[in-house]
């Protein structure tokens, strides 16, 4: 039988390979398996073959090849799959990171099966992101999943409902699942220095706080109808990306967010646009949607870095002569440009209009910044960004067309 073994760092996974060789070399094992042993002319640490001896008869066995995550298994096919923390914590905070482990979990370690129809996948990980290995496949309906999560603790509030199968529930003690190397002391200690998301994926096994992370979306307030009052109105547009990371990940989603500034300090969504679409149907959309708002709605477009970026954002200047519309290219992270818009939206500021797409819209802000698409939340907290005239990590390069 042959193994293929993975985790985020080549040097783990040498550590697990050359451990496991070093145990069938050791004294215990060979006095229980005298006949097994490591063949000479394949006994590398990330590569070895298993053989039989009976006699002077040598049957050659199975074998473990050890890479990393995007590492190659060229000409290699195991009977099992095992992946050993694909992300660690560092790299869940990027999105090129996250999706490099998803692509090659899916694109390359799938077709190193050797019978594609039983052959095992073992996924062994803390969740760290949304969309992590261990979320992707739990996301795919038509591939078979026995999930096992146990948390480290499941007194906080929500984490009970993690463990996977629920029956284990029974073999915590005092709601800790190891009291004696993680009992409530150390886990205190590990909130603090995690902090509130490091704790909740590591320790929860949840990709968001219990208490709902940068956002409290049960402050957003629903309402069917707009107030009275209505200072300024904007509509932010974050345009899909055009990377080659997008491409593969399915995550290219246009965005266009319509808020408004009300006398009494409170501002509303009305609207969210949100589709993938080629280039020229989403200009088309673009330019339909500025249409139907109406020249009193300033339209924003986020510029992506490059000349790409440029070039795209002038396409949409042009494409909408006769309206409102400025560009800008924003510098700093997502989170941080979020951060005025989220103080607004916990403190009970802001009104969604009642629509089909308040469902998507408030589950993208749960779990942010580790959500799948931080797409809707950018467009969002641009918009704000214009409504208070905020400058938000660093200056922005801002271009003002007015026909």
């Amino acid at each position: 039988m042959k193994f293929i073994t993975a985790s985020y760092s080549s040097i783990l996974s040498l550590e697990s390979a050359e451990f496991s060789r070093d145990l069938m070399r050791s004294h215990e094992f060979q006095s229980i398996y005298p006949n097994i042993a490591i063949k000479k002319d394949k006994e590398g640490k990330s590569n070895y073959r298993i053989v039989k001896i009976d006699g002077n008869k040598i049957d050659v066995g199975g074998g473990r090849l050890s890479t990393s995550v995007g590492g190659s298994v060229t000409g290699f096919h195991g009977h099992i799959l095992i992946i050993d923390d694909p992300l660690n914590p560092g790299q869940a905070a990027s999105d090129l990171e996250t999706a490099n482990a998803v692509h090659w979990f899916d694109q390359t370690l799938s077709t190193r099966k050797t019978d594609k129809r039983i052959t095992p996948t073992i996924l062994i990980m803390q969740r760290l992101h949304q969309n992590d290995p261990s979320g992707h496949l739990l996301n795919k309906e038509k591939i078979k999943v026995r999930h096992i999560c146990l948390p480290g603790e499941i007194i906080s509030e929500g984490y009970a409902d993690n463990v996977k199968p629920s029956e284990l529930k029974k073999r915590y003690v005092n709601g800790l699942l190891d009291p004696a190397r993680l009992d409530c002391d150390v886990l205190a200690d590990l909130e603090e220095r995690l902090g509130q998301y490091g704790y909740a994926s590591q320790i929860g096994q949840s990709p968001t706080p219990p208490a709902g992370g940068m956002f409290k979306v049960d402050f957003f307030i629903v309402v069917d109808h707009i107030p009275q009052g209505i200072l300024h109105s904007v509509r932010y547009w974050d345009k899909a990306g055009t990377s080659a990371r997008a491409a593969k990940t399915g995550s290219a989603w246009t965005v266009g967010v319509k808020m408004h500034k009300l006398k009494e300090g409170k501002f509303i969504i009305s609207d969210v646009k949100r589709g993938r679409w080629s280039s020229d149907e989403r200009e088309r959309v673009i330019k339909n949607v500025a249409e139907a708002d109406g020249k009193d709605v300033v339209v924003w477009i986020e510029q992506e870095p490059g000349s790409g970026g440029k070039e795209s954002a002038e396409a949409t200047i042009r494409n909408l002569a006769g309206f409102s519309v400025y560009s800008e290219r924003p510098t700093g992270d997502k989170v941080h440009r979020a951060d005025p818009y989220s103080v607004q939206v916990n403190n009970g500021n802001v009104m969604l209009m009642r629509g089909d797409w308040n469902n998507e819209f408030i589950d993208e802000h749960r779990y942010f910044p580790y959500s799948r698409f931080m797409d809707q939340v950018d467009a969002a907290a641009g918009a704000m960004n214009k409504l208070t005239k905020r400058r938000i990590a660093g200056p922005l390069l801002s271009q003002k067309h007015k026909k």
